[in-house]
């Protein structure tokens, strides 16, 4: 995939705004977005919080998340133009879960569906 060797280095700090604005412009909450991110990875809302203000990039970021949901395997569909299940590096694949989950978040699908 095109420019993938970019994506460990990006601040998760400068994404999560972005998070955030993509989904309240569709009528869902930060809160809504933080428990999308605690189901991925096990973080807790203050441990989200500690990544911001620490500034850590997505390879830090995945590398500290306590654990990876068993069921982040089941997120399926297409990112950026291509399949999620189909992405061979392990940790574009878990930022592009991440990214597929805010997507349904904001596209409105129900939460129990998002958090499969």
């Amino acid at each position: 995939m095109k420019n993938d060797y970019r994506i460990p280095a990006m601040k998760f700090s400068l994404v999560y705004p972005l998070y955030i604005n993509k989904v309240e412009r569709k009528n869902r909450t930060q809160e809504e977005l933080d428990q999308v991110i605690s189901w991925l990875t096990g973080f807790t809302k203050l441990e989200i919080d500690q990544q911001i203000n620490k500034d850590h990039d997505f390879e830090t970021f995945f590398a500290q998340a306590p654990k990876l949901h068993p069921n982040s395997a089941l997120i399926k569909g297409v990112i950026c133009g291509v399949r999620v299940e189909d992405i061979e590096d392990p940790l574009v694949q878990k930022v592009r879960y991440l990214d597929k989950l805010v997507d349904e978040l904001a596209k409105g699908k129900k939460m129990e569906k998002v958090l499969r």
